[in-house]
């Protein structure tokens, strides 16, 4: 098993953006990646199976649900905090970053904003310990980016609420203890409800045959008559607003966790270049190398501002959604082109399981994907700046 030895670039000396705190949660993160990470992670992508033995890992370090009150078991930390904690993470996998975003942004950040304070104390703490895992059911068969399409839906049966429908892509579902379900009312409007595993015509089918998130479990959500308790819908806010808003978390935490699958494969390549040789000399002394790595730091430089500035603007909750869209969209293409530089740099090796390089550009292509696709975010913007929606 070849060691960690990743180290973190930082040519702009961005750390002097950074707090004390800030930078004590990012060197917690990232020791624990190396020491619990690292040497089961490419053995789980080869196998397709999640670590569940890692989430009492990602609990200590606080990576769900870092932005919550400590009140509610979070870690009470800010924006920047969370981005750096999914930096890490994802350094080491994206899969393993998706099952705390999911925790975090999806499940308990719409409890915490939208749910009442019985609806927090009896999930959120369990959720935070990873006692709970949860997951977060939006997406269709057939609505993926036009979510409001949505045809699951509950009915009002007195004492409780009848739902019926289907979602799928849904991260950590084959093994979630609650997932946060987004459905329409008989009136047709969007709310949440909190399902519990267990609840009679609740499934949770794993999706096999994946060649990205190999290391994340992936599955569906059916809803057969399933009868939810009327106190499991959270009560704060309805419409697609909502469950948008918990998008706009995870979006955040994407910008910031790209960036370290980035990091990963440029500190592989430069690394590589210096050790391989060919013609008599190390081939990071070939100018065409050289053109790679500079490209490769110079973009993971400006990705790093722009998801510095887009925290601290979450920090002050000045942070449109539309940029939100723009970091998440310009991160992930700028980690997929430096995952491929990196892989021809390492020529024939690139494709090894041996260096971490294709696992990252294999997850990558769901990255670009979920959470909003890369030309959803591209008309995000296009939206935002022209005030004409080309949507419809």
């Amino acid at each position: 098993m070849k060691p960690d030895l990743f180290e973190s670039p930082d040519y702009y000396n961005i750390d002097d953006l950074l707090t004390e705190e800030q930078k004590l949660v990012r060197s917690a993160a990232r020791d624990w990646v190396k020491r619990d990470i690292s040497p089961i992670i490419e053995e789980a992508a080869q196998e397709a199976k999640f670590p569940k033995q890692i989430i009492e890992g990602l609990a200590g370090i606080g990576a769900f649900g870092p932005y919550i009150p400590e009140a509610y078991g979070g870690a009470g930390l800010d924006q920047i905090s969370y981005g750096l904690i999914m930096q890490e993470i994802e350094r080491g996998d994206s899969g393993v970053r998706s099952t705390a975003s999911v925790q975090s942004s999806l499940v308990m950040y719409p409890i915490f904003k939208f749910g009442n304070e019985e609806q927090r104390n009896k999930y959120l703490p369990k959720l935070a310990s990873g006692e709970f895992m949860g997951c977060f059911g939006l997406t269709e068969p057939d609505h993926g980016s036009n979510p409001g399409g949505m045809v699951t839906h509950f009915k009002d049966k007195g004492d409780h609420y009848l739902l019926n429908g289907a979602k799928m892509w849904i991260s950590n579902s084959p093994f979630a203890d609650i997932a946060v379900v987004w459905a329409k009312s008989e009136e047709g409007r969007i709310h949440g409800l909190i399902v519990e595993r267990g609840m009679e015509g609740f499934s949770t089918p794993e999706t096999h045959n994946k060649w990205s998130l190999r290391a994340s479990a992936t599955g569906e959500l059916i809803f057969d008559n399933v009868k939810v308790p009327k106190e499991n819908i959270l009560p704060n806010k309805s419409g697609l607003g909502a469950p948008l808003m918990c998008l706009d978390s995870a979006r955040f935490g994407i910008a910031w966790g790209v960036i370290g699958a980035a990091m990963d494969c440029y500190d592989t390549a430069l690394r590589y270049s210096k050790e391989r040789h060919q013609f008599g000399k190390p081939i990071g002394s070939f100018q065409l190398q050289q053109k790679k790595l500079a490209e490769m730091i110079t973009e993971i430089t400006k990705a790093q501002l722009l998801a510095w500035r887009l925290g601290t603007l979450r920090n002050e909750g000045r942070a449109t959604s539309a940029q939100i869209s723009m970091a998440k969209r310009n991160n992930v293409d700028m980690a997929l082109k430096i995952a491929r530089d990196a892989r021809q740099i390492l020529g024939g090796m690139g494709i090894s399981g041996e260096y971490s390089i294709m696992r990252h550009m294999m997850n990558l292509e769901s990255v670009v994907t979920y959470e909003g696709t890369h030309d959803i975010h591209l008309l995000i913007t296009g939206m935002d700046v022209t005030g004409l929606n080309a949507f419809k």
